[in-house]
């Protein structure tokens, strides 16, 4: 039996898991929630139990447990594959005799729909409504298609379009800290976890939320009824001290904490925040930093519950009773953070935050930390014209849930705004200033501030509620910039107050982009320039000839404070939302309610999947591969499975044209994840790609060996298909970096590839791959895909045998050169769980589900 006792709050008692009772004071505040979770979940089975001493004792254990998240978050790209897969499985099991609603989640399960808004129009204050209208024109079939899911499946809800940033919705208004349910006769109350398929979903960790990024694979198993298998984590501790400097943003921090982090390998591991200085952030601050998680490496960026949580609930409308019980449940179960408090960590980082300085990261990685007076010297090429600079500022956006959830980043970028107004600055007209924030709050708040006004004059009038130019639906540029764009003339360049800038990402166009603060996004607004030193150029001048430097327009803390007073009302959060959710658009959107999704073959958004089958072949054997594709290091999401516009000469658009789409408007990849055909012509068609098979390969193209021709990829996959002659990936350091996009991996699965061996993995693209039925390799040190000088004709021989292979056994490979020789080594299995070798074994996750529904049907019959 598990420890238990009681707490009582405003005349209610709860039944919890007495933590303090296992003196769980050495173990990080991530540990103690795993843990509860694994005594109330596993109470009665003592296999699942058996790790609880040696965690206890030692803090760590190399034991699996099984994680079961309360609920779970989605948003409309990575709900859309994962709902396809669930259609296309109700309909195999109703096709198998079944019943199609043995096919639906166990539990909550809440999507929002900010992955779609483009920006095609920005600027003034109609930008919003314009932008939205066109959103669901374009995405009217998808969102037909979501609004059937949510009527067919059993606590599946949407927000519609309007109603922010998954990570914003969840930080202002579902996430609850503590919750409670109903067990036999008595209430139950335990931490809110949950798990996410966007990677940012450890934004909700700066409030005490314990929940992570995965795949939407993983998402679709945990929905029907599975657990999260994992390793107890390794916790590393991130001790704070002192106190930001005056003018210095929690994105300063941020980015000082990515920089720091991303020397360490922390895949697979939990990151945990404690110290004196943790008490000196707001929620805010600490939202900020827990959202670049992914871009550190880590799983999580956890903040205990303290203070400061509660005062974040209770200024975003959280009612007093509940805010009362999430203090009385974090106190009496050791969750309540002590900045005295020295957990055992696996590694401690110190960090100063006296010492952090006003930061930007770029050009090309967010890890990568600079001071804004060395732009200069890491942007090359390009020349000016027509009076526009080499590098030029085509981009600055406050956008993205990581500064734009945090009120006073954008009061502070309003303030900024006001100053630079009232001396009548203007940005040049090159730049395409865009104002795309988290939540439909921040219009009531910046306008009582009266600072709406102000950021509209500079150009920066609300866009619409998404992640926009974060995630590359930056729209076109402006007219200025789009005539100097081309090859042997200016360079672009963004600015904005995002978590990623990788080459591409923010626009086709772009390869050079900076993270930065909202403030400071306004500031490279005016100046224009990319290169310049925004701290020390004139951001422009008065009448009178006079220069204005940043120091001239930077608030206070103190005008900060003010302002933050004024415009903050804790009733605002609920009535936004709820002007939101009431949207006469998707309530108008009529939507099929039958079992079974009705299937169009003519439908250019939405196909049945081919890996959404019943029968499949498991990709673990003895064989001998061609390399489809050699890459080297970094090769992000992004890169593998683009989100962006889908260029008007891509095969992608050749096949979409055939079947009647509009050439004028094809829409972005993103809207098109539930059309496989459309996915796999656009596999790494991003620019910078560069296969290593052989000089000059074209993005998305190899070289077929048995012909010697160079073809798209989906082309040579085929004909090795037919051949009968398997296929791997090979790839350098931090392969899958970026999005948790699924299609990075399902694109890989309809490549053929049976293997992808790369020198490092990040969590969530192992995890997708291995969910497709993949096997994720890790190569030795010395066998790195430079070193190793594949060519076309080279064969690699893979002897991963299914009843030989387990968690983090060695693999045999050899590769066999077409030229003569042979090199061979050991590959690391990237397999953490048991469970993990069980749908390797079964060829994928959604084929290890649907045996077993079948299972327990013909149990049944």
């Amino acid at each position: 039996m598990i420890r238990t006792s009681t707490i009582r709050n405003h005349g209610l008692e709860y039944r919890i898991v007495d933590l303090a009772g296992y003196d769980v004071r050495r173990l990080p505040y991530v540990h103690r929630i795993l843990l509860e979770n694994l005594l109330r979940k596993s109470a009665d089975d003592e296999r699942a139990l058996a790790p609880v001493q040696e965690w206890l004792a030692t803090g760590q254990s190399d034991a699996e447990i099984a994680f079961w998240p309360g609920r779970i978050m989605m948003h409309d790209t990575t709900c859309g594959p994962a709902l396809v897969d669930l259609a296309a499985a109700r309909s195999a099991i109703a096709e198998a005799g079944g019943d199609p609603a043995t096919i639906n989640p166990v539990l909550p399960v809440d999507v929002s729909t900010d992955h779609s808004l483009a920006i095609d129009v920005f600027g003034p204050p109609t930008s919003a409504r314009t932008n939205m209208a066109r959103e669901m024109v374009r995405n009217a079939e998808r969102y037909r298609f979501m609004k059937w899911a949510s009527s067919v499946l059993d606590g599946f809800t949407v927000h519609p379009p309007g109603t922010g940033i998954m990570h914003t919705i969840n930080l202002e208004r579902l996430a609850r800290v503590v919750t409670s349910s109903a067990g036999d006769d008595e209430l139950w109350a335990m931490p809110d976890t949950l798990i996410g398929t966007d990677s940012h979903t450890p934004m909700v960790n700066g409030i005490g939320v314990l929940g992570w990024g995965v795949g939407g694979l993983e998402a679709e198993s945990v929905m029907l009824g599975m657990p999260v298998m994992m390793r107890i984590p390794e916790v590393v501790g991130v001790r704070l001290a002192g106190r930001l400097a005056q003018g210095v943003t929690a994105t300063d921090l941020a980015l000082h904490i990515t920089h720091c982090l991303r020397q360490l390998p922390l895949a697979g591991r939990f990151v945990e925040y404690f110290g004196p200085g943790v008490s000196t952030l707001s929620a805010g601050d600490r939202a900020t930093i827990a959202n670049m998680a992914p871009e550190y490496g880590s799983s999580t960026g956890y903040f205990a519950i303290d203070g400061a949580t509660l005062a974040y609930l209770r200024q975003t409308g959280r009612h007093d009773q509940h805010i009362d019980m999430v203090e009385s449940y974090a106190r009496a179960t050791g969750l309540w953070f002590d900045p005295a408090a020295k957990p055992v960590y696996h590694q401690i980082v110190d960090i100063d935050l006296a010492a952090v300085g006003l930061s930007l990261s770029g050009p090309r990685r967010p890890q990568d930390l600079i001071a804004p007076a060395d732009t200069h010297a890491l942007l090359s090429g390009g020349s000016s014209a027509r009076g526009i600079p080499a590098h030029p500022v085509a981009i600055a956006a406050i956008t993205s849930c990581t500064n734009t959830s945090d009120p006073r980043q954008l009061i502070a970028a309003g303030l900024f705004a006001r100053k630079a107004r009232a001396l009548g600055l203007k940005p040049p007209a090159w730049v395409k200033t865009v104002l795309a924030p988290g939540s439909p709050t921040a219009e009531r708040m910046l306008t009582r501030a009266g600072l709406l006004a102000d950021l509209e004059a500079l150009g920066f009038g609300i866009a619409g509620y998404g992640c926009a130019v974060c995630i590359g639906n930056s729209g076109p540029l402006t007219d200025a910039m789009t005539a100097v764009a081309k090859p042997g003339g200016v360079r672009p360049a963004a600015v904005l107050s995002g978590n990623r800038n990788f080459p591409g990402r923010v626009h086709p166009l772009v390869d050079d982009a900076f993270l930065a603060s909202p403030a400071l996004v306004v500031a490279y607004a005016l100046l224009g320039d990319a290169s310049g030193d925004v701290t020390r150029d004139p951001l422009g001048f008065t009448l009178d000839g006079k220069p204005i430097f940043l120091a001239d327009l930077w608030p206070s803390g103190a005008e900060i404070d003010a302002a933050s007073a004024a415009a903050i009302r804790r009733d605002d959060y609920a009535a936004a939302y709820d002007a939101a959710e009431d949207s006469a658009d998707w309530a108008a959107l009529d939507a099929p309610a039958t079992p079974l999704y009705p299937w169009d073959v003519r439908s250019t958004y939405l196909r049945r999947p081919p890996f959404a089958r019943i029968e499949a072949e498991s990709r673990l054997g003895s064989y001998a591969a061609h390399p489809l594709l050699v890459l080297g290091d970094d090769l992000t999401t992004d890169h593998i499975s683009p989100a962006g516009a889908i260029p008007a000469d891509s095969d992608a658009a050749r096949w979409l044209v055939e079947q009647g789409a509009d050439p004028a408007d094809l829409n972005v990849f993103s809207s098109r994840r539930g059309n496989w055909e459309v996915m796999l012509r656009g596999l790494f068609t991003n620019r910078s790609v560069r296969n290593l098979l052989g000089e000059g390969i074209a993005p998305g193209a190899t070289i077929h060996a048995p012909s010697g021709e160079r073809v798209p990829l989906w082309q040579a996959a085929a004909r090795y298909a037919e051949a009968g002659q398997p296929v791997v990936i090979i790839a350098g350091e931090r392969y899958g970096m970026g999005s948790s996009r699924d299609w990075a991996a399902k694109g890989a699965s309809l490549l053929g590839a049976r293997a992808v061996l790369a020198s490092s993995f990040e969590r969530i693209h192992r995890s997708n791959l291995i969910n497709m039925g993949i096997l994720p390799l890790r190569l030795p040190v010395d066998r790195h895909p430079t070193a190793l000088q594949l060519i076309p004709g080279d064969t690699i021989q893979i002897e991963a045998i299914p009843d030989q292979l387990g968690p983090r056994t060695l693999v045999p490979v050899t590769i066999r050169y077409a030229g003569g020789g042979i090199v061979q080594f050991d590959a690391h299995a990237e397999v953490e769980t048991m469970l993990e070798t069980a749908v390797l074994r079964a060829g994928g996750i959604i084929p290890m589900i649907l045996a077993d529904r079948l299972a327990l049907l013909s149990a049944a019959q």
